[in-house]
This record gives C-alpha cells, structure tokens and sequence, in this order.
C-alpha cells in the first residue's frame, strides 16, 4: 500500500507524542536518498529516519543504525549547521497532502532565532526532502534538498536553492474532513473513493467501497488520527501491504504492529530481505537452468556422435577394398578423377558396393583417408563411453541443486547451496569471500528434522552436500535411507537407533523423502535400504551414491502424514 495522506495523518500524531520538544543531536547521511536524525527530549533519545526513495518512502522513528560514510555529505554539514540544536516545534500536514512538515526553532550563526522546517514529500519518483527556512516576509524558502530539479527535468515545480517552496500541485480532490457525504458519493459515482477523495490510496478505496459507512469511517480515522497499525501477509507469510484499518484483501492475513514506525520498519526490513532471497535465488536458477540446458545440449552431441560411431565397421570395410582392388585401380587411367569407385564386396557375397572416394587423392591414399577415420571414431567410441556417463552424473547433480534451490527457505539455505556450487565450479567466488579464515563464518547448516509417530527421528538433507553427510558420515549402518525413485531430492534419513523400525514409520518417512523430491504432490516410488549398503562412486559429484540391494515403497507425499512433525530449521 502506498504511503498515502490518511496512513501519515495516523502516523504523525505517534511522532508528535514521541518527538515534539525534542531537540537535534546528530544528523547522519548514511545513503543517497536517507536522513538519520539523532533527537534528545525528556522521554530520551530517539531516532528519526526519513527515506525518500520511491520503493521504500517512509518516515519512521528507528531503533537500526545504518552505517555511515567516512565523510560527511556537504547536505549533511548543510543540515548540520542549521539544525543541530534546534528544537522541535511542530509537524505539519497540509490538508491530507502526502507530505510532512518538521518545524523546528533554531539560531543562525549570529544568535538570532530562526525558524526552520524539514519537509518530507512521499511522491513516488517526486519523493524528496527538503530543508526550508522562513524570511522576514514569513515565506518559506529552500536552503537545499535531497533532490534538486529543474522543470526542464520533468519536476512537478523547481526545488533549487534560494527559490521560495511551494506546495506539490493539488488534483482538485475533496478534503474527506470537510466535505459532505452526499457531495463525495454524489462526485464519485460509480468510481472509487480515491478517484474524489485526497489523502487516499485506490486499495483501500477497493476494499472498502464507495459507501456512506464507508465514508464516515475514513472521516473519523482522518480527523483523529486513530488507525490501526496492520500487516498484511500473502499466504506464504511475505509481507504484501500495510495499512491503518482492517481491509478484506483475498488470499491475505492481517498482525497488528506495536506502533505504525515498527510496522513501516518491519514491512521494509522483511521485503527488503524477501526481495534480496528472491533476487540472490533467481541468479542461481538462472546458473543453474542454464547448465542444465548446456549439459543436456552436449549430452545430445555425444550420443549423436557415440551413434555414428557404431557404423565404423563400414570405414574399416570400403578401406580395406579399395586396397584389395589397388592394383586394378592403379592401372585404369579412367579412376582418377572419379568421385566414387565400384567394388566388389567380398564381405556380402561379392555383391557391387559403391565406395565414396576424393577424386584428387590415389586410391592408396582413399584408402589411408578411410582408415583414418576408422580409428578415429573407433577411438570415439571408447571415450564417449566415459564422456556421456559424466555428463548424466552432472545433468542428474545440476537438476537436484535446481530442486534443492526451490525448495531452500531463508539466506542462509541459498548461502550453503551457492558455496556447493562455487566447490563445484559452477559459479565464481564473490569478491572478498573468504578473505579472513573464519571471519563471519555462519555455522553449518542444519537438515531438517521431523519425528514420526512412532516417535523416530527423520532427518532430511537441504541440499546435495548436506546429503552428502546425511548418508554417509550421520547416518549409522542399521538406519535406514530412502530417496524418490528415479528423481531429484534430497535424502532421508531414518533413525532406528539400533531397533527394527514399525512399519508406519517407514510410510512416513518414504512419504517424507517424496516430499522433499521433484514428485511431490502425489503419489510415487521410494526406494530404501540400510545405511551400510551405500557407496560412493569415485569421482562422483555431491548427492549421488550408489546401492545394490534395495526395497521399493508406493507412498503419497501428504505433509499431514506426518502426524508428529517438529522440523527445525535453523536461523535462515
């Protein structure tokens, strides 16, 4: 939800009950489009952080400490000089404008009182801050800005320095405090409440409707400022909007936030990070798509080339006529210059066999050109061999990291499957990784862990390093392992701790080791076995072991199954 006119209304009153009286500090600059203010009144210290950058406009009291540059900004010493001791006064809102005023009362250098303002506007791309100081004439006049435009860049009005403010330009909308219902319902129509109102974004005008009700609700939530600071998440517990009432929004759930500062911090921090889980994941499905696409191209080539290979005999059979007939063809001044020679194929029944040749070479070296290639692709044959089985161990290892990725929940999952890559080769090293031995090194991720009823632990990998371990290093001989058969996923791990495990809790967890495998969502096969009966073949990548001996289970990859389910997942 945009940060529009009614939600800043709620969110001024939490800041002047907060702020007002509040002297300045320090001021920090610690990104392009963000101020941090340092304020110290009789409740405390407070910090006040004013971002103006179009996907996360907000102001919000903070309890973070961004880090800051070396050097101070020349808007950051601007600010410095005029405000720091300045004393709040005031935070004003021009009608329901998206925009907030900061009076503060302040001394220039030579001891006179002065009167200053702070104006945030939340615009979309037009966001800005800016720093105002009143004349004698009582005019408000621009010292500076985040963000100075000229009109000739599309600005709505000049912000340079020197030039008097003014007000973003209206758009004719009614102001929902003074206005009538009758005068907003009769305007509106058919339209949304957004459409006549200020101060108020189309999501809440959709949810609500255009309604008498509706009206005088919003009126008491304006002229009061008393919102509710909601969340509202998507089904898998994302943040997706914020608001100041209780909306129906479909597929949505609603949290109450302690204050509207903490709901704007937690809805940014949480997208922020969600955004930055989204992106980091994309660029590895992208490595990793892109892989399998290369290993399955190469794969064809091989095969392609492995079954021309098969015909080989044929080189070898046309090279060793054209020598048997050597003498005749020597001796016939007509075979020079021939683009094929007819031979009698004492390998079929003396049958003709027409044998493609180059007619500027002597049939000695035809014959020399046949059997060239003969060993060639005789040579071909042992090496694809070896070639093509590599290449499906990497294809099956590329396809499990792309299942391991889209099932990886949290940074530090996405973290531990990129270092699996970088070990493998599939991705260069980020720059300054590694650099101090140890130096915020995260611990080891944990596999996720359930209990069936029974009351026996299964342990599922999260990745093909982790089932690497799981099978091999954890797992002791008398537990089982089971694995989706015939696709990718991860490795399950039963844990008899020495006892002949009930049949129930073998369902479960094959029923597990589905879930966490290319075939969920239905029902399919599951391989398992003793611990003991795995291997590892030499050279193989993460993930792959080997097993002579195994039993096959039919089972469904139900998440309710697991009656008893405590997984732990680590601090992702």
């Amino acid at each position: 939800m945009p940060l529009d006119g009614i939600f800043l209304r709620c969110l001024r009153g939490e800041l002047e009950q907060n702020l007002l009286g509040a002297r300045v500090d320090k001021i920090h600059h610690p990104a392009k489009e963000e101020l941090l203010l340092h304020l110290r009144g009789r409740n405390g210290g407070h910090k006040l952080l004013l971002c103006v950058n179009s996907g996360q406009a907000r102001v919000v009291i903070t309890e973070e400490s961004p880090e800051n540059p070396q050097t101070p900004s020349m808007l950051c010493m601007l600010l410095r000089k005029h405000l720091i001791g300045a004393k709040l006064t005031g935070i004003r809102q021009p009608g329901l404008e998206r925009l907030l005023c900061f009076d503060f009362d302040g001394t220039n250098s030579a001891g006179e009182a002065v009167r200053l303002c702070l104006c945030a506007e939340f615009m979309g791309r037009h966001s800005n801050a800016l720093l105002l100081r009143e004349d004698a004439a009582g005019r408000w006049m621009i010292l500076d800005a985040l963000k100075r435009m000229d009109v000739t860049e599309g600005a709505l009005r000049p912000i340079l320095p020197g030039l008097p403010y003014q007000l973003p330009p209206g758009q004719g909308k009614l102001y929902l405090p003074t206005a009538s219902t009758s005068e907003i319902l009769q305007k509106t129509g058919d339209g949304l409440l957004s459409d006549t109102v200020e101060g108020l974004a189309p999501l809440v005008a959709r949810a609500l409707g255009a309604t008498a009700q509706s009206i005088e609700f919003l009126r008491e939530i304006a002229e009061t400022g008393e919102g509710e600071p909601l969340l509202f998440r998507d089904p898998e517990g994302n943040p997706a909007q914020f608001g100041f009432c209780a909306l129906a929004l479909p597929g949505m759930h609603s949290e109450r936030a302690e204050s509207y500062s903490a709901l704007l911090e937690i809805f940014y921090a949480q997208r922020g990070a969600a955004q930055r889980l989204a992106q980091q994941g994309g660029e590895l499905r992208a490595l990793l798509q892109n892989g399998i696409a290369r290993a399955t191209r190469k794969l064809a080539i091989r095969r392609t080339e492995l079954a021309a290979s098969e015909d080989r005999e044929q080189l070898r059979i046309c090279a060793e006529l054209i020598f048997a007939n050597r003498a005749q063809l020597d001796a016939s001044p007509a075979v020079r210059g021939q683009t094929a020679y007819l031979l009698e194929n004492y390998y079929d029944g003396g049958k003709q066999l027409t044998v493609p040749v180059v007619p500027a070479l002597t049939p000695a070296a035809n014959a020399q050109r046949y059997f060239k290639e003969y060993r060639k692709q005789k040579a071909a044959n042992q090496h694809l061999g070896s070639l093509i089985a590599q290449g499906e161990l990497e294809l099956e290892y590329l396809e499990s990291a792309l299942e391991h990725l889209r099932r990886a929940q949290g940074q530090a999952a996405l973290e531990a499957l990129r270092t699996e890559l970088e070990e493998q080769g599939y991705c260069k090293r980020k720059a300054g990784k590694g650099a101090k031995k140890g130096a915020g090194k995260r611990p080891p991720l944990p596999p996720l862990e359930y209990r069936t009823t029974a009351g026996l632990r299964v342990l599922v990998g999260r990745s093909n390093t982790q089932n690497d371990q799981l099978s091999l290093r954890v797992a002791k001989g008398h537990d089982l392992w089971f694995h989706a058969q015939g696709c990718p996923g991860s490795h399950a791990i039963l844990v008899t701790e020495g006892v002949l495990p009930d049949e129930g809790s073998i369902q479960e967890a094959a029923a597990l080791a589905l879930l966490h495998s290319k075939a969920a969502g239905g029902g399919g096969a599951v391989d398992y076995t003793q611990a003991r009966q795995l291997k590892k073949p030499p050279g193989a990548p993460p993930g792959k072991v080997i097993y002579h001996s195994h039993q096959t289970l039919w089972v469904y990859s139900d998440p309710n199954s697991i009656k008893h389910k405590e997984a732990f997942h680590g601090r992702d």
